[in-house]
């Protein structure tokens, strides 16, 4: 088993070293610390004695880089009552009231993100473009039209066919019946065209001031109905996420790390456990005037927090920070987190490698925080901060890994698998409007979200089954789908497409106008090509395709 070398040996070598100095008791440089090759035979009481003067020297004071803060390697005495640490979560966690009371079925799930104020966002926005492109033959569009456009590319997402032609999709041998039995394909294309999110005549003078405006009020909109929905565990995971994107917008961040590359990064604070997205936060860069901003991790952890109480915040070592740690202790939260090295925080004793053996750890601690680096492989050290453990234990697994970074494993998971779970059926498809691309993610995530709720209320739903979330996404598609096909006035050319639109309409007791497939529409014949004129006519004597414009009518007596 690898030997663990006590703090104060390795503050002693790098005095040593460094200064060569002649301090008492100390062993030449080039020996072996004297506990590396114990004799053979040792008395009991002269071992506890030395035991005994090892834990009594190995007090030892570190100061920070900065000379702010002054670190011990013991951990401080704990006061009687209530650690400061051991915080009470005042939030049941799950579902709240409100969610519980509104969840009827899957589709009511979802619709809990969806409030009226959105809906109307969407529709009457979308209405304005529509016809400020078509004028005069704009048709209104309501919400039942809405959420079937959203509908369909949620099923899209589901049949891995986001990236998949339109043409391809609708096609009556090779695509999906769904598609054609709910709209037709140029009814989809202009919804794909119109689809907005403000006003955009006045969205020249609300760009100045707000990089976000094509989609900042949908956007506030849906932040706010994230926590109203579900309370999150006693642990919550604050990480960035890389939606991709390659088109043209103020604020696209490189990232070489994501596997994106390219993309609008948005902070998140998920649930541990579920990946519940309890908050979010869209980066619109550095401001136009004025300097970068500060500790900007700090103020992003402390902007998705707000509202929570006694939980226990992990995150990676952008955000991690003595002083984040001393303000979530404020707000009765802990912390947990890697640390980077250049912190002025942090004592140079534990940042040294040399002559460090693997799976070593040391530990220093102050009254709020703890501090321990741990090498898990030869000249290479991991450090992290807590402000919620206050001993130095150390787990008995093999690699004898601190306590600390156990908990760490456990919980910094949540948004990264957010992430995985958004790739697997996402519905974002290929555009050049960034606006559509954060419009996808709503979308995506608060399927996921509606998913974490509503198999929290129905804990036996399709309980024990691997694809739970592709049959929850799946219906989910076909019940927002649902009321436009129920009002539809006539069949799809497609057979199967026609038949799924006449199940549906025997289903719901909805008479069908129409019985009968329409006729292949075709180009006229007698007009230009370039006129490009489609009708459903015919010759009735040379079987050619004609326009109305070209259509002759006789009477009884002239075809007599």
């Amino acid at each position: 088993m690898a030997k663990r070398y006590t703090l104060h040996e390795t503050v002693e070598f790098l005095l040593d070293s460094s200064e060569n100095e002649n301090l008492e008791d100390s062993e030449p440089e080039d020996s072996e610390p004297e506990d590396c090759n114990p004799p053979e035979e040792e008395d009991e009481d002269n071992q506890e004695s030395e035991d005994d003067f090892e834990e009594a020297d190995a007090d030892q004071t570190l100061i920070s880089k900065n000379g702010q803060i002054t670190w011990s390697t013991i951990p401080p005495p704990q006061r009687p009552g209530r650690s400061p640490a051991a915080q009470v979560i005042k939030l049941t966690p799950g579902p709240t009231r409100y969610a519980c009371s509104r969840v009827e079925d899957i589709k009511s799930s979802f619709l809990l993100f969806f409030p009226s104020c959105i809906q109307s966002i969407l529709v009457e926005m979308t209405n304005l473009e529509g016809r400020r492109v078509y004028g005069a033959d704009w048709r209104d569009v309501d919400w039942t039209d809405m959420e079937t456009y959203i509908g369909l590319i949620l099923l899209a997402g589901v049949y891995r066919s986001k990236n998949e032609n339109l043409e391809s999709l609708w096609d009556a041998q090779t695509g999906r019946a769904i598609f054609g039995a709910v709209m037709p394909l140029k009814k989809f294309k202009i919804f794909s065209r119109v689809i907005r999110f403000d006003d955009k005549a006045t969205r020249p003078a609300r760009r100045e001031n707000d990089k976000l405006a094509p989609i900042r009020d949908l956007w506030n909109s849906w932040v706010e109905r994230l926590p109203m929905m579900f309370n999150p565990g006693p642990n919550i995971t604050v990480d960035e996420c890389l939606v991709s994107f390659r088109g043209r917008c103020m604020f696209k961040q490189y990232m070489p790390n994501k596997p994106a590359k390219y993309g609008i990064k948005i902070w998140a604070a998920c649930d541990a456990k579920t990946s519940y997205a309890w908050s979010m936060q869209i980066y619109t860069g550095k401001p136009r005037d004025g300097p970068p901003e500060r500790n900007q991790g700090m103020r992003v952890v402390l902007d998705l927090t707000t509202g929570l109480q006694g939980h226990t915040v992990t995150c990676d070592n952008f955000f991690t920070s003595y002083a984040l740690g001393q303000e979530l202790l404020k707000r009765k939260m802990t912390m947990v987190g890697t640390v980077r090295r250049n912190k002025p925080e942090l004592p140079s004793a534990l940042l040294t490698t040399r002559d460090r053996a693997v799976h070593s750890s040391l530990f220093a601690f102050t009254e709020t925080h703890s501090l321990v680096s741990y090498c898990p492989k030869r000249h290479r050290n991991v450090l992290l901060m807590s402000t919620c453990h206050k001993d130095a234990k150390i787990s008995d697994r093999e690699d004898r890994k601190p306590e600390v970074i156990l908990d760490y494993n456990r919980c910094k998971g949540g948004v990264d698998n957010l992430d995985k779970m958004v790739a697997s059926y996402s519905c974002k498809r290929k555009t050049n409007r960034w606006p559509m691309v954060v419009f996808s993610t709503i979308l995506d995530v608060s399927a996921i979200n509606a998913f974490v709720v509503w198999r929290e209320i129905n804990p036996s739903w399709e309980r024990g089954k691997s694809t739970q979330r592709r049959i929850f996404l799946e219906q989910l598609g076909k019940a927002l789908v649902s009321p436009l096909m129920e009002r539809r006035q006539h069949l799809p050319r497609a057979p199967a497409s026609a038949s799924i639109l006449k199940r549906q309409w025997d289903s719901s007791n909805a008479p069908g106008p129409s019985t009968e497939p329409q006729p292949k529409r075709t180009r006229c014949q007698v007009c230009p090509r370039a006129k490009d004129a489609k009708t459903d006519k015919q010759c009735v004597i040379c079987k050619r395709a004609i326009c109305a414009a070209h259509t002759v009518f006789f009477c009884q007596k002239c075809v007599e």
